[in-house]
């Protein structure tokens, strides 16, 4: 299911901005919290719109804002995604399934462990 953008979802360049880069503060808040409690070792690196996770064993994911086509992008092992902002919340543009979701699946898939990413 390819998911487009309504009229209603077309965001202003500091709306997206703002939204993309909460995505990015809510993922590293998310790792400090579990470096706090001990539940995992990962580094992180952000360098403006791009934050890289470095996970358990060397694997990495890369979150990169895409500012033209207002789009955030995962790279992982498993692939590379696109997201859109589209009835509020973060969806791949390729069959709607939810940023959060997505990142959660492949987090888990390289660290070797249940990792949930939600949005804060």
């Amino acid at each position: 299911m390819s998911t487009s953008p309504r009229p209603a979802d077309i965001l202003t360049d500091a709306d997206y901005f703002a939204r993309a880069h909460a995505v990015l503060d809510a993922v590293e808040t998310q790792v400090d919290a579990w470096l706090d409690a001990d539940t995992v070792d990962i580094d992180t690196h952000r360098t403006g719109g791009l934050l890289e996770l470095t996970l358990p064993g060397g694997s990495k994911l890369i979150l990169n804002t895409q500012p033209p086509l207002q789009e955030i992008w995962l790279a992982a092992r498993g692939g590379g995604f696109h997201f859109r902002w589209a009835g509020g919340q973060w969806v791949d543009t390729r069959d709607g399934v939810i940023f959060w979701q997505r990142l959660s699946e492949h987090a888990s898939a390289q660290a070797g462990l249940a990792l949930v990413f939600a949005a804060n």
